[in-house]
């Protein structure tokens, strides 16, 4: 078993939201799931989270079926179940039903021991005038970076 710690980001998320608070989720895997994620076949696409009976559920991540998985394989696109206390579970319950808050997946990471968790983010959604006011002080950022080495 290695050492190394994988961290595979949901870039999109970055660039369409605002994050106010982020938790870390242990998510409900099968055995051919976690392969892929170790092979980095994952893709946060259009994913988000829902509520269903008081617990947190995580719909449209795409983890790519196993290559060598046979007819156990698992569906790429079925839900999965995030795992947190009761206590940050209402929390976020409470907070959802504001208007415009929702529940991202942000980034998987694979600690050092070979468990997957989900880090999640309760977001706003951006205007396109911040998305704009983004990109203008990343380039600035970027552009002082450069110079600065000089």
């Amino acid at each position: 078993m290695s050492t190394k710690v994988s961290i595979y980001k949901n870039k999109k998320a970055y660039y369409q939201y605002e994050f106010i608070e982020k938790y870390v989720a242990g998510i409900v895997l099968l055995g051919t799931e976690i392969k892929s994620i170790r092979d980095g076949k994952i893709n946060f696409a259009d994913s988000y989270c829902v509520f269903r009976n008081g617990e947190l559920w995580a719909t449209g991540i795409h983890i790519a079926e196993y290559f060598l998985g046979t007819c156990n394989n698992h569906d790429p696109r079925r839900d999965r179940k995030l795992l947190l206390n009761r206590r940050e579970l209402n929390k976020l319950q409470r907070k959802v039903s504001e208007k415009g808050l929702t529940i991202i997946p942000v980034c998987m990471i694979l600690n050092e021991k070979g468990i997957a968790k989900l880090e999640i983010a309760l977001a706003r959604g951006k205007k396109l005038h911040d998305k704009r006011e983004d990109l203008k002080t990343k380039d600035s950022k970027r552009d002082i970076e450069r110079y600065s080495k000089f």
